[in-house]
């Protein structure tokens, strides 16, 4: 399989060629064009029950589908995200990876989803108590709103929870105001995540959250 991320940072999207018999598996939605001799297989996301989970505790869809190429020539899918902002691929060996809702785009290879507990200090941070795994062998493409990078955490480490798009689940969070509570107040900032552990995340330039509370005052 080859792939191709145009567009980048800010409309990136995923040009996936895929050879006779391989297959691409995709979140519900993500297609935004495909040649007509690739096949398309919708199915609940592992089941009936881990898709009722993946879905009100997980923040995605019910829906995955399943794009093969049955010809006998390459045949091109396109796969794209709802946010404005830069897609990215990371290459899982036998480890896995935490996902804010939304992230997920597709994989291909030996890869499960599942629901993660993701603790109180996600809920109090307003990102809820769980979050979708992705693990084992294969690639996972991943979307942000706005640019992604990458980071590698020791020790500690402190993000805003609203730009945090992935993350080792062996990484422990912890909420806390960004100061004391009269600066946590007045900067504008206040509860941030506290990340301990040895572990990798991935940031995104723009926080959802931060958009929302610029526009409401204007709308």
């Amino acid at each position: 399989m080859k792939y191709d991320v145009r567009y980048k940072p800010t409309f990136a999207t995923v040009f996936v060629t895929l050879q006779p018999g391989e297959k691409i598996v995709a979140e519900a939605g993500a297609m935004a064009s495909m040649d007509g001799n690739i096949t398309v297989e919708t199915q609940l996301s592992g089941g009936l029950i881990p898709a009722l989970l993946k879905t009100f505790l997980g923040g995605e869809s019910m829906f995955i589908n399943t794009f093969t190429n049955k010809s006998n020539k390459p045949q091109e899918v396109v796969l794209t995200q709802s946010t404005i902002g830069d897609i990215t691929r990371i290459e899982l060996n036998n480890r896995e990876l935490c996902l804010q809702p939304g992230a997920y785009i597709a994989h291909a290879g030996n890869i499960t989803l599942n629901v993660h507990w993701a603790g109180f200090a996600s809920f109090f941070a307003g990102e809820g108590l769980f979050k979708l795994k992705v693990g084992g062998n294969g690639i996972v493409f991943i979307g942000a709103y706005g640019g992604l990078s990458q980071h590698q955490v020791k020790n500690d480490y402190i993000v805003d929870s609203g730009h945090l798009v992935a993350y080792d689940p062996s990484l422990k969070m912890n909420i806390k105001l960004a100061g004391g509570l009269l600066g946590s107040v007045t900067s504008g900032e206040g509860l941030v995540n506290r990340i301990t552990g040895n572990g990798e995340v991935y940031l995104q330039s723009r926080s959802i959250s931060g958009l929302v509370s610029f526009l409401r005052p204007k709308v």
